[in-house]
């Protein structure tokens, strides 16, 4: 199955198309030239989400009609001549933020949430993708327990450049190198992957508060400033939790 194209159509044009068989349930974000949007088909009533960007992320033609249990299925990534569109899994659960609004993690309910979040990054580190972007907004859990983590907004391939040429992440998860000082790679998701579990635990940064015992060891080395010191893999550090 071949990508769709926009047969010359502007994502907004493409959107509106959309909306004849779908009508729109809410905007579930707009930042940074990407619109992000929940649609439900008006006799199916399913629901999907459609990411329409500015500039085309490559990560999601890679994932595209791939069955994993812990990212979302990609539906189709669409070229049209203003960017590209994403229709992708609408994952209905509540984010590791929505969780932790009622207090934090136990060790057992973290290490679950990691062993999901780890399953997805090693098959994305397989396909030589970084996600760059690991943190509680970005795990979502559904009622039946499936972990999944999402937006691939700020996703790269890795490639042999000295350093990232533009800064991307989220403050307080982005790596030392996704500030430009080297290039991201694979270690980069195991560092923000590291700060996920502390913050899951105590509830604050590592810088702020460090977890105590085990998990405190095991942040610690996921937030080496040296790349060279962390986990090696996604799965070295699932085994390690």
């Amino acid at each position: 199955m071949k990508s769709g194209t926009g047969d010359g159509m502007i994502r907004e044009e493409y959107i509106a198309r959309m909306l004849t068989g779908y009508s729109l349930v809410r905007v579930l974000s707009e930042k940074n030239g990407c619109r992000v949007l929940q649609l439900r088909h008006k006799q199916q009533q399913k629901d999907l989400v459609l990411r329409s960007f500015e500039q085309p992320v490559g990560a999601y033609e890679c994932l595209r009609c791939f069955a994993c249990e812990n990212l979302p299925l990609i539906y189709d990534v669409i070229a049209v001549d203003d960017g590209q569109i994403v229709l992708e899994e609408y994952i209905e659960g509540l984010t590791v933020t929505q969780v932790m609004e009622s207090g934090r993690y136990r060790y057992d309910g973290a290490k679950k949430v990691m062993q999901g979040v780890l399953n997805g990054l090693h098959w994305l580190h397989q396909q030589n993708l970084v996600h760059r972007d690991v943190k509680p907004d970005n795990v979502i859990i559904t009622k039946e327990g499936r972990v999944v983590l999402i937006d691939l907004n700020a996703s790269r391939k890795m490639s042999n450049a000295s350093r990232d040429t533009v800064i991307m992440g989220t403050v307080g998860y982005a790596s030392p190198e996704q500030l430009g000082l080297s290039q991201s790679d694979f270690r980069t998701d195991l560092y923000a992957a590291g700060v996920l579990l502390n913050v899951m635990i105590t509830g604050k940064h590592p810088s702020q508060k460090m977890a105590k015992g085990k998990v405190g060891r095991i942040v610690r080395k996921c937030t080496e400033v040296n790349p060279d010191r962390r986990y090696d893999s996604a799965q070295q550090l699932a085994a390690a939790l």
